[in-house]
């Protein structure tokens, strides 16, 4: 005679709730634009920046790469509302959007450690 195991539950429930359609679209369309190693680069020299606002002048120099180049990756990141830009004479400067940067965090941040915070 075989004996029988008890039934177990193979995986815990999640906690919290899971992300609408609007945020998975929303969260699809900032990861695309972050695919781009330059783009990343880009966006880390700005939060080093702190707030301040850097020339487009900087990023090729320590991107090494062309001013148009430069230009077309930062013309993405602003359009999807991660940058601010402000014209001073005939230079771009570029900052981080810190209520961008709030709501990625808020979007792939781990349910539990929201709700400790």
């Amino acid at each position: 005679m075989r004996k029988r195991l008890p039934v177990i539950a193979c995986c815990t429930p999640l906690a919290g709730s899971s992300l609408s359609d609007e945020d998975a679209a929303e969260l699809e369309r900032l990861f695309k634009v972050l695919a781009d190693r330059n783009r990343v680069k880009i966006l880390n020299i700005l939060l080093r920046a702190r707030g301040q606002a850097v020339c487009v002048c900087e990023f090729t120099d320590q991107l090494d790469l062309a001013q148009p180049t430069v230009s077309y990756h930062l013309k993405l990141l602003r359009e999807a509302g991660l940058l601010d830009r402000e014209k001073r004479g005939t230079f771009a400067y570029f900052r981080v959007r810190p209520e961008a940067m709030e709501r990625l965090h808020s979007l792939v941040e781990p349910a539990t450690l929201a709700k400790a915070v």
